[in-house]
């Protein structure tokens, strides 16, 4: 119905109707937005594990926090798995948690904020005070019609930020409306050309993309360190520990500490509460149940992403890895299943490619665009594995599995669901997955 009704309403009244959507769920819900201090994270890469790190980090100076994002809902002590498979809520559901943050006497809300979310208006009626860029990197070009389109769907946030009226935190200071972004990205200019009271820029010093602004706060990391057991970095005289490892969870701090310093955090409360960072559900998360080898699993699940995860392992030393991979239907970004599957034909030894999140999409078909990819240096039935059924891909990786190799599982991360034909999503959690077929394993050898 919803295909049918864009195909003979002219967008620009779809547009008019997602506005007005928009507005009204801030008036019904009493515009909680301007009862909170709201950063808004947007990006291609990074946005679900910065707005955490951000969540994490104000907590641990002692501010009551709520957020919204792909991995998980927050309300204070309150946090459960998101299973809408949106990063972006509707304009109720959002205001209702923002409402649902202002009861439970939060005063800070982290809002990670899609380039689709955007381009439907559900960004509108929240009044944000931070907008953070993590980077830009081709992605959903299909749905946006072209990269120049998504680009200018994630300006938009940028460009609304100082419209909404300022605000005052809980110690009665005025909260300046800013901008954080990526210095290291090529498109940092155009989100940097809007307004704002004041505008952060984060990079690492050897970046060969980073680079000075005028009118902008630079955030330099030096003396970046990656090592198997965590990371760390100079940033302004002090030294910044935490144990999310790769050089993407280098970013992600990065611009939570640019954030925190933004809202006014003192270097001693950046420290202390970096060393207690953990990793993100689903991102680059190990699955240990006794096993001689590692589970990781993570959500990466389009090129750029997976280029960083391949980056972060190769910090640990390893065997062999195994791979089970998909990618999704529904029309999501069809041009990126060839390439996951050579990036992986490059990277891994054994190739795994399964099913994901189909949609209304055949399941077999995307498994085969992936497959094609891998095809030139991967033999079928070899070091390249064809398998329909998910659970029984991740069971035939643990099964290869050797003492030092690492099985990793991408694509899905902790999502809760799966989303197929009908617009049904089943249960579905891929560390639970990896679990099951680690203690099936151990029952066999047992016994």
């Amino acid at each position: 119905m919803k295909k049918l009704i864009r195909r003979l309403v002219p967008e620009p009244i779809i547009g008019l109707y997602h506005l007005a959507l928009a507005e009204l769920a801030a008036f019904w819900y009493g515009h909680p937005s301007e009862r909170l201090v709201v950063v808004g994270v947007t990006g291609t890469n990074g946005k679900s594990s910065t707005v955490q790190f951000i969540g994490r980090m104000l907590e641990h100076a002692g501010y009551r926090v709520g957020w919204t994002g792909t991995a998980s809902f927050k309300v204070a002590g309150r946090e459960w798995a998101n299973d809408q498979k949106m990063t972006m809520l509707g304009r109720f559901q959002t205001q209702k948690l923002l409402r649902d943050m202002v009861r439970a006497g939060c005063t800070h809300a982290i809002v990670e904020t899609s380039s689709q979310g955007i381009a439907q208006s559900r960004h509108i009626g929240i009044n944000y005070d931070v907008a953070v860029l993590t980077n830009l990197t081709p992605e959903h070009i299909e749905a946006h019609g072209g990269f120049e389109n998504y680009k200018r769907a994630k300006g938009r946030l940028f460009e609304a930020l100082t419209k909404g009226r300022r605000k005052q935190d809980k110690n009665g200071e005025r909260v300046e409306k800013a901008f954080v972004v990526n210095l290291d990205d090529r498109h940092t200019e155009y989100f940097l050309s809007f307004s704002a009271d004041k505008k952060y820029g984060f990079g690492i010093g050897t970046s060969s993309f980073g680079k000075e602004i005028a009118g902008v706060v630079p955030m330099n990391a030096e003396q970046v360190e990656m090592t198997a057991t965590g990371s760390s970095f100079d940033i302004a005289g002090h030294r910044i520990e935490f144990s999310p490892l790769g050089r993407f969870n280098v970013y992600n701090v990065l611009a939570a500490v640019t954030v925190c310093r933004a809202l006014g955090l003192s270097w001693d409360h950046i420290r202390d509460a970096a060393v207690h960072l953990g990793s993100v559900p689903g991102r680059l998360e190990a699955i240990r149940e006794g096993q001689p080898f590692s589970v990781i699993v993570d959500y990466a699940y389009e090129p750029a992403a997976l280029a960083a995860l391949y980056d972060a392992i190769s910090l640990v030393p390893h065997g062999r890895v195994i791979h089970v991979l998909g990618s999704a239907g529904g029309g999501r970004d069809v041009a990126r299943r060839e390439t996951l599957g050579r990036m992986a034909a490059e990277h891994d030894d054994v190739v795994i490619v399964t099913n994901e999140d189909p949609y209304d999409d055949e399941p077999m078909e995307i498994i085969a665009q992936v497959a094609e990819g891998a095809r030139p240096t991967k033999s079928e039935n070899e070091n390249l594995f064809l398998v329909l059924d998910r659970q029984q891909a991740i069971d035939k990786a643990v099964s290869l599995a050797q003492p030092g190799d690492i099985v990793l599982i991408t694509g899905k991360g902790s999502e809760p669901v799966m989303a197929v034909a009908g617009g049904k999503k089943v249960p579905w959690d891929d560390r639970i997955a990896a679990r099951k077929a680690l203690h099936a394993l151990a029952y066999g050898i047992s016994h």
